[in-house]
């Protein structure tokens, strides 16, 4: 199971943000790059870069994820605010992943289309839920579509890459939601990154049990309750 760091930027800051609401915010770090570089010296297996400006329409964190890109030489994925194909084929280039969650939702022909040029295996799609309903921008609107019927359409559209993420776990450290996760994990051919409400080492070995593909480590990595290396030694 692949050990992934978040860094949500807003402002050039490292955050995180309580249920995805930006009025309770937690700065970290106004030193990004340097954030990176630790977590890579650490063990991290890939890093979550998350434009919480651009995911909020509030601007953008564009040259800091670039110049994050550039210091380091483990895997990163890119999220936040990706929902045009211009933008999507620009962060492509430069990273190994991209993270696409309203735009999935929203454009089914760029989202194929996409599919067909970049391959499976480049794109993430995120499936934010409240208690297995769909959300999207930046968790702010309910689309009434459950998560389990969203999956089954991705996977059969040909994707395989998913981060789930049920928002009223995130940045709580009340436990992951494992219910959730065990549904969508069980779901053939899915490779299912949990995101959410992580707070000690057996919170990661319950994911690792219900054979997630990744983890990822938010604010318990942020306030020490947990480290790359102890997460690493579970494997």
């Amino acid at each position: 199971m692949k050990i992934i760091p978040a860094i949500d930027l807003m402002d050039g800051q490292v955050v995180r943000l309580y249920k995805g609401n930006p009025s309770q915010k937690t700065v970290y770090s106004s030193n990004p790059i340097e954030t990176a570089r630790q977590w890579e010296k650490d063990g991290a297996d890939m890093l979550h870069l998350v434009d919480l400006d651009a995911t909020l329409g509030l601007g953008s964190n564009i040259l800091i994820i670039k110049q994050i890109l550039d210091k380091v030489s483990i895997p990163v994925e890119v999220a936040g605010g990706l929902r045009n194909e211009s933008l999507i084929r620009d962060v492509s280039k430069i990273s190994d992943r991209v993270v696409l969650g309203t735009l999935a939702f929203k454009d089914e022909i760029l989202l194929k289309k996409l599919l067909e040029s970049l391959g499976p295996e480049k794109i993430v799609i995120s499936v934010d839920h409240r208690d297995g309903n769909i959300v999207i921008h930046g968790w702010q609107n309910n689309t009434g579509i459950s998560l389990i019927d969203a999956m089954t359409k991705f996977l059969d559209m040909g994707f395989t890459e998913f981060l789930l993420t049920n928002v009223n776990r995130d940045g709580t450290l009340e436990g992951p939601d494992l219910e959730f996760l065990e549904q969508v994990c069980d779901l053939k051919k899915s490779n299912v990154i949990a995101s959410g409400g992580v707070s000690n080492i057996n919170d990661i070995k319950q994911i690792q049990a219900k054979n997630a593909y990744g983890v990822i480590l938010g604010k318990a990595l942020y306030e020490n309750r947990i480290s790359i290396p102890e997460a690493k030694k579970i494997q």
